[in-house]
């Protein structure tokens, strides 16, 4: 059983229906197996979906690392959030 499996962006050329059901996959075999995963990918929506802690690079610099669920809610780094405006995942401001 391998103690990690490296992830370089599994998903990029799928559409959203096969994507989800690569990470409905990949979680299934998270939990079975007790999987340890280093994902890596440009889609924050699925890392979102996948993700437990995370990392955040800038030009091979780790920027914020942290708890997923922590960092989409509330990023510190103004790369992270950055990011997160364009994909629209950023907190929405409500006036």
């Amino acid at each position: 059983k391998p103690a990690l499996i490296l992830l370089d962006e599994p998903t990029s050329a799928l559409d959203r229906t096969v994507q989800r059901q690569v990470v409905e996959l990949l979680r299934s075999l998270q939990t079975k197996y007790n999987l340890t995963y280093l994902f890596i990918s440009h889609d924050l929506a699925v890392v979102k979906a996948l993700s437990h802690q995370l990392m955040v690079v800038k030009q091979g610099q780790v920027v914020e690392q942290g708890a997923a669920q922590e960092i989409f809610a509330a990023p510190q780094h103004p790369y992270t959030q950055q990011l997160l405006e364009a994909a629209f995942l950023a907190p929405v401001a409500v006036d």
